[in-house]
């Protein structure tokens, strides 16, 4: 009995090879951005943080110990090395709520950028491939919610919603539409007249095909690069609304939460927001370093030969 070997189809190595090749290309022009490189490494090390913080941190983050509240870090006089980076008032581990906040300010970017990118790319290509009253009546609305500051159309609608973490993801994803609408739509009225477009009308492909398997690949590109940005700022973002209240609500170790809760104590015991401070500086400086070499990599006018 003779058993037959199944071999790749020419077509299958075809893509295979061809994919390989975007990738080989895609991260030299990324690695030929140190400072790039230096972002994405960090923003791995944070992420591992946030996954292993119940393994990594010394405390649990809602742990108090009374009797050491407000220590210094250990560098400090007065401070002690079981709290390497102090404690706050409540006696509470500033590494061991800084370690666990990391998971929450990063699941928050997360949430807020993949609400906003589904909802704002569907609308966008939509608008793009429609045209018409549909492309009016969409396109009127995202400049509307872009006629408010963002951040003040994100308080206004935490104040309707109510305060807490999950309304202000949701309130922050509406203020970052507009810009993966336009975006969307832009990248779609610019496939619309390509040749594999028409080839595909020709060949019977209908809307959803057209929209989903044959536009939206080709615009991806610049809306990758959209949602890493926007990343960076729905960290700051939802930071700004637990600083003022309307986000995270004590105790959760959310970043601007930690600024919030103990900004009384910026004289007596500065670590206590300056380390929270901090995390959110680096957290959003490694996110927009990658997204700048993200943007060089994907955007064929910044490619240099």
């Amino acid at each position: 009995m003779t058993t037959t070997t199944a071999t790749p189809s020419p077509a299958a190595t075809t893509s295979q090879s061809v994919r390989q090749q975007q990738w080989r290309e895609f991260w030299f022009y990324f690695s030929a951005s140190k400072t790039a490189v230096a972002g994405l490494v960090f923003l791995i090390g944070v992420i591992l943080v946030a996954l292993f913080a119940d393994f990594i941190s010394p405390h649990l983050p809602a742990e108090q110990y009374r009797e050491f509240a407000e220590t210094p870090p250990a560098w400090m006089e007065g401070g002690q090395m079981r709290f390497f980076l102090g404690t706050d008032y409540a006696g509470r581990d500033m590494l061991s709520r800084i370690i666990h906040g990391a998971r929450l300010s990063l699941l928050a970017g997360c949430i807020v950028v993949l609400l906003a990118a589904s909802i704002g790319i569907f609308l966008g290509l939509v608008a793009g491939f429609k045209g018409g009253w549909v492309e009016t009546i969409i396109m009127r609305v995202m400049d509307t919610i872009m006629a408010v500051p963002g951040l003040l159309m994100a308080l206004v609608l935490v104040a309707l919603l109510g305060p807490g973490l999950l309304n202000a993801m949701v309130a922050i994803a509406i203020t970052y539409m507009p810009s993966f609408v336009r975006l969307a739509r832009a990248s779609t009225i610019n496939e619309m007249n390509r040749d594999y477009v028409t080839a595909s009308r020709v060949a019977g492909a209908g809307p959803l095909r057209l929209m989903f398997i044959r536009i939206l690949p080709n615009c991806m590109a610049p809306l990758i690069v959209q949602g890493t940005l926007s990343f960076s700022t729905a960290i700051l973002d939802t930071a700004a609304l637990g600083f003022l209240g309307m986000g995270a609500q004590a105790p959760l170790p959310e970043w601007g939460t930690l600024i919030a809760e103990n900004r009384d104590l910026m004289l007596s015991a500065p670590w206590t927001v300056t380390f929270p401070g901090i995390a959110i500086l680096l957290a959003v400086l490694a996110i927009n370093l990658m997204g700048d070499g993200l943007r060089d990599a994907l955007d064929p006018k910044l490619k240099r030969s």
